[in-house]
């Protein structure tokens, strides 16, 4: 017989074991708490109306003499109108507060001072009465001034006090109270103690007879999860003992197996987000650009410069044919190097005073694979933030050579440079991948998709000496399509 229950509790549910173990426990807890929560609700239901009672209170007494006797006096010398003066909506909320008092109160001495509250009241409105009486009549300023004087203002005086009075003996119940609250606060702490030392003995107690056998395979699955957690994907469980936790087991295996298949989906999906997200960052143009050539190609032709006119609609054409290049995210170096030969031609023709370059890339270079406008923003930015902020003439050189690593694109300006402070952020938004932070995202972008490309290893740097110039590499495979 006992060999049986030990293999009934053994296959028993964890849920059924746990249940068990409540039951015994919750009795003694359910009996405790009910007369505690009854004793407690008790106290703190008589303590609860006699706090609303003084707060009430309090708020009838703060400005009730001050403001009554200011309205008063505003009707008397017609600073108000009847229609405008709120005597009466004053003594029907002071009404309204004091039968609510009524019924919160449960001492006869404070019943009685409010019942001389309601009296004094009643005085208060047929005093306003005889006064609203005398303004209709006419005439009579002196007589409701001396109401005004010899009767509101000291019926409204009683009426403080009398309130003062009430918050008193309500404050001195309430201590009475408090005092009462504290001895039984004294009796429950210890009937807690002893409840507590005996539920503590019940649960030491049930402790030898709550079988390892809940504790054991959750502790295995809980070695599983760690592996799992540590990037251990090749573990699996093999817990068998128990309804839930055998369950869990299998459950746990196939997800394991679950989170293989979704990291190699994730790996994929990822490459293919990050593509799409810097296929729509390339493919904006900036339209500045665009307005300041179609300005310039106008103002050529106002000049009557049709040659130039032509050849720089031509070099506007050859740009944005490269931007697009029919979707293409990767081209050769030969089509990315005519890209950035028609960008600098248009801004050759608008800064012509400024502005020279060279472009100077071995063939054997040509065909190599570089992504979609890269040289370009190097050599807008060679521009617009080295040449143009120097004095005198600047020139952009394009250069390339071939090394162990690779195919190396330099993109070098003799303008006023970079200061080293400004030089190591950006080369800290590039290496740390904080573009937001240093207002470096079109660098970013750049080495961000050399990396993706290509691998980690390739990307751009950038080298200057503030009023000496700057220079950018591209570091990339010599891969040809």
């Amino acid at each position: 017989m006992r060999k049986k229950l030990e293999q009934l509790y053994q296959s028993s549910a964890l849920a059924t074991k746990i249940r068990y173990s409540y039951i015994i426990l919750m009795v003694p807890i359910i009996v405790f708490l009910i007369f505690c929560f009854y004793n407690l609700y008790a106290s703190n239901r008589r303590y609860e109306d006699m706090i609303n009672s003084v707060v009430s209170a309090s708020q009838f007494n703060l400005d009730f003499k001050k403001d009554f006797d200011y309205e008063t006096y505003l009707l008397i010398v017609g600073n108000k109108t009847l229609e405008e003066s709120n005597l009466n909506d004053m003594i029907k909320e002071a009404s309204d507060i004091v039968m609510g008092l009524e019924k919160l109160t449960d001492s006869p001495r404070n019943s009685s001072y409010l019942a001389s509250v309601k009296k004094y009241l009643t005085n208060l409105e047929n005093y306003s009465v005889r006064i609203e009486e005398n303004l209709i009549e006419g005439n009579k300023y002196e007589e409701n001034i001396e109401i005004w004087e010899n009767d509101i203002q000291i019926v409204t005086s009683l009426v403080q006090e009398t309130i003062f009075q009430y918050i008193y003996y309500e404050l001195r119940d309430i201590q009475a109270s408090r005092t009462e609250y504290q001895a039984f606060f004294m009796d429950m702490l210890k009937f807690s103690g002893i409840a507590f030392v005996g539920i503590l003995l019940m649960l030491i107690f049930l402790s030898y007879f709550i079988p390892l056998s809940i504790i054991r395979p959750i502790k295995r699955l809980g070695e599983v999860t760690d592996q799992v957690a540590k990037g251990n994907l090749s573990i699996r469980s093999d817990v068998k003992t128990g309804a839930e936790v055998g369950m869990l087991s299998e459950s746990l295996n196939s997800m394991i197996d679950k989170i293989n298949e979704l990291l190699e989906q994730v790996k994929v999906e990822q490459i293919q987000l990050r593509k799409a997200e810097f296929e729509l960052l390339q493919s904006q143009i900036n339209p500045h650009f665009l307005y300041n050539t179609l300005d310039a190609i106008i103002w050529l032709a106002e000049a009557g410069e049709q040659k130039k006119v032509v050849n720089m609609v031509g070099s506007l054409s050859d740009f944005f044919r490269a931007s697009l290049n029919q979707g293409k995210d990767i081209v050769s170096l030969k089509e990315e190097l005519n890209h950035v030969r028609s960008y600098l031609e248009i801004q050759q023709v608008r800064y012509q005073d400024i502005l020279q370059y060279e472009i100077n890339i071995p063939r054997e270079l040509e065909q190599c694979l570089i992504p979609k406008i890269t040289i370009q923003p190097l050599v807008e930015n060679a521009l617009y933030h080295g040449i143009k902020n120097k004095r005198g003439q600047g020139k952009i050189i394009i250069s390339g050579s071939k090394d162990s690593e690779g195919a190396v694109i330099q993109v070098f300006d003799n303008g006023i440079g970079i200061k080293e402070e400004r030089l190591n952020e950006i080369i800290k938004g590039i290496t740390n991948k904080t573009p937001t932070e240093n207002g470096i995202y079109g660098l970013y972008n750049i080495n961000e998709r050399i990396r993706l490309n290509f691998g980690e290893k390739y990307g751009i740097s950038i080298e200057s000496r503030y009023s000496e110039g700057t220079k950018a590499k591209i570091l990339l495979p010599c891969k040809e399509d």
